[in-house]
């Protein structure tokens, strides 16, 4: 008997089912705006926004998608994100990452008014999110913590495992998983005997990047495996996981694609409509 498949995509759609249903009844005072920035002609990335712009147009909200040059200049940038920041029709703003080397993505996530940074990106929500008070919270975190909740997997005193640092998943999840009174574990490039911490793990996040790098011989029975891991090999995307062999001793298993993937766009919506709500609070 194999592990339960969180079906990542069935749970995304139920969720913007009701985020549809929400604009359609919140629209009538004003239409959540989000505007994508896109710099450079990256493929990854014009799939992304394209996903994103589709999605939009699914829910009901504005899509502004706004391409730039990839030789565009850091203040140039900065001057694009300052005019949508003053947009009272823009309710949400999301860059693009990677964003060319030349840019500091650090400097570009602050410039984005808190209120505004639906990504959850801004150093004030960053913050806000380590001490546990309302903030938008980065996307695909959200949407695993979510994940876990739809399915009924109790979080509050597991040992969890996160594998990767990231300020977009890895610490951001942790983060979250500290929120829901689980034990938390971050592991990285350093860390030592990948094995015997997942040995230990009741739930076990991933999201590295890394082909195969988690396998059914550094799980025990039962374990939740979330695979936040994505890579190319072929054509085709793969996570971090060991997918077929684990899945035979998980107890539960995220697939990719159609895991994480489908609610980090859920949870951008989600986001978005949040950030809209909130402004026509603030009037």
């Amino acid at each position: 008997m194999g592990a339960k498949i969180i079906d990542g995509k069935e749970i995304a759609s139920e969720i913007i089912e009701e985020i549809k249903l929400h604009i359609n009844q919140f629209k009538k005072d004003i239409r959540p705006g989000l505007a994508v920035v896109l710099v450079g002609d990256d493929e990854a990335s014009r799939t992304y926004v394209d996903m994103k712009e589709k999605m939009c147009h699914y829910v009901g909200i504005h899509s502004r998608v706004i391409k730039l040059d990839s030789t565009i200049t850091e203040k140039e940038l900065l001057q694009v994100i300052q005019e949508l920041n003053a947009d009272t029709e823009i309710h949400g703003i999301l860059v693009q990452l990677p964003l060319p080397k030349h840019i500091n993505e650090f400097t570009i996530n602050e410039s984005i008014l808190p209120q505004k940074d639906v990504d959850g990106f801004n150093p004030v929500n960053i913050g806000n999110l380590q001490l546990n008070r309302a903030s938008f919270i980065p996307c695909t975190p959200k949407g695993i913590i979510q994940l876990l909740k739809k399915v009924g997997i109790e979080i509050e005193g597991k040992e969890a495992l996160v594998v990767g640092r990231s300020n977009i998943v890895g610490k951001p999840t942790a983060d979250l998983l500290l929120n829901e009174n689980a034990t938390v574990t971050i592991c990285h490039s350093k860390s030592k005997d990948l094995q015997k911490l997942c040995l230990r793990s009741d739930i076990i996040i991933s999201a590295v990047g890394s082909p195969g790098l988690i396998t059914d011989d550094m799980i025990k029975d039962g374990t939740v495996i979330i695979d936040a891991g994505t890579s190319m090999i072929d054509g085709k995307l793969v996570g971090d996981v060991k997918y077929d062999l684990c899945y035979k001793k998980a107890g539960y298993i995220t697939p990719v694609p159609g895991g994480v993937g489908p609610m980090t766009i859920a949870m951008l919506m989600k986001n978005t409509l949040k950030a809209a709500k909130e402004a026509e609070e603030a009037v």
